[in-house]
């Protein structure tokens, strides 16, 4: 992973040279799941839909009709209490604690050996006061353990945007999950030309705790943006599909907080901008 990261992390250290601290988070305080709101999952019924419509990049494909059988989705990304409660009960260590992870800590990209799940920010961090806020720094490997634990799975790539696509605000406008109306954002997303400037206009510089944006039409959070989330669905050797979008997705960079968005990561990676969430099958 040090090689492979060492180009990007180049490239974003240049171009990220001016952009925010994203030290603190405005609405941090105000917003988020209480931990009796946590952990709930919605059923979602069978039907059809067409996977990649609207397509903005190659990577997208053709638009298909798919049909899907029915499942329940965990209403929210899955956070840091609920994975904390993951490790303690059997002592899992994850493959960023000993490898290091991709932290993009507004000056840049860079690996940092001290960014995990307990370090989201690096040395000096912690994940004090931020239970409810999506659990980052975790592999493919990583998010199968606790999906296995929790009595889940990972959802399908089809299954993940099929949940995603019914959330949609109006159905017609793919980018309807993440900005409303007059364009001002209703999940969190970059806002500014990233990298050099995060206005923060949603009051989040980094990632938001679960349920501060409001919930899709599907009565799902933060499908769109946040933490981009993985999917059990291979995207090529050595490679898992990620869906959503992150909060450093812009207008001018990375329009893939969109349900038909889809990015190849490798599945041994893991960085401060991927979470995920996880599935149950209906009995």
């Amino acid at each position: 992973m040090t090689a492979r990261f060492a180009a990007i992390a180049a490239i974003f250290t240049v171009l990220a040279a001016c952009a925010d601290d994203p030290s603190e988070n405005v609405a941090d305080a105000a917003c988020g799941l209480t931990d009796g709101q946590q952990g709930a999952f919605l059923e979602v019924a069978a039907g059809s839909f067409e996977k990649g419509r609207d397509a903005l990049y190659p990577e997208e494909g053709i638009p298909t009709r798919l049909a899907v059988d029915g499942f329940a989705i965990q209403a929210h990304e899955v956070t840091n209490d609920q994975f904390a409660a993951f490790v303690e009960a059997t002592g899992y260590v994850t493959d960023a604690e000993p490898a290091g992870s991709a932290l993009f800590d507004g000056n840049g990209w860079r690996l940092a050996d001290d960014a995990t799940w307990r370090t989201p920010g690096g040395a000096g961090s912690t994940i004090e006061g931020r239970g409810n806020h999506p659990v980052v720094h975790v592999s493919h490997a990583d998010a199968r353990a606790y999906a296995a634990w929790a009595g889940g799975r990972l959802p399908s790539e089809v299954e993940w945007e099929y949940a995603a696509a019914q959330g949609l605000r109006d159905p017609a406008d793919p980018f309807s999950g993440a900005l409303d109306d007059e364009g001002q954002p209703i999940a969190n997303v970059w806002q500014g030309m990233f990298p050099y400037q995060n206005l923060g206009t949603d009051g989040f510089l980094t990632t938001a705790a679960v349920g501060c944006f409001p919930e899709s039409e599907a009565g799902l959070y933060d499908m769109i943006g946040n933490v981009w989330e993985w999917t059990d669905t291979p995207f090529g050797p050595g490679r898992h599909t990620i869906k959503g979008g992150s909060h450093l997705c812009a207008e001018n960079y990375c329009r893939r907080y969109r349900p038909a968005s889809r990015q190849p990561q490798e599945s041994d990676f893991s960085a401060s901008h991927i979470g995920f969430r996880i599935v149950r099958d209906l009995e």
